[in-house]
């Protein structure tokens, strides 16, 4: 009889998943034409090592790394929706000068750079967080 999948272990594997096609949707999308483009790139790499090296050697150590990737995770997609935001922003006063308030933060929002696209980096920091969250090899 095989075990039951902890909540832990299923975590863990979406989390990979995440961080895999992730990285993989930012290079298809050719997301490094200029350094805060290669933020994300890195921090990607970054958890992706950390998180094979939790799949082979589980402890308490690469728990903390993860939870410290992870956190970084929600900070630099924080900063991205906002390099995003501002870019659209930009772009719009470029083409319409006179515009401002309500219809310039929508147009913003809806502009080229998809404006909440860099929250899925937050979210997957959040799911790491939730993961090392009571981690078993915490108790150690």
């Amino acid at each position: 009889m095989t075990p039951p999948v902890t909540l832990h272990a299923l975590l863990f594997a979406i989390l990979g998943v995440g961080i895999a096609g992730l990285g993989a949707e930012l290079l298809l999308l050719e997301h490094f034409e200029e350094w805060r483009q290669w933020l994300p790139l890195a921090l990607l790499a970054v958890a992706a090592l950390v998180w094979l090296l939790h799949a082979w050697r589980r402890a308490a150590s690469t728990v903390m790394a993860m939870r410290v990737v992870m956190a970084a995770h929600v900070l630099v997609g924080a900063v991205g929706v906002w390099f995003h935001y501002s870019g659209n922003t930009e772009f719009e006063l470029e083409m319409y000068p006179d515009m401002q308030g309500w219809t310039l933060f929508t147009e913003s929002m809806m502009g080229a750079t998809p404006a909440l696209a860099p929250g899925a980096l937050v979210q997957l920091g959040l799911l790491g967080l939730a993961w090392s969250f009571r981690h078993p090899a915490l108790r150690q």
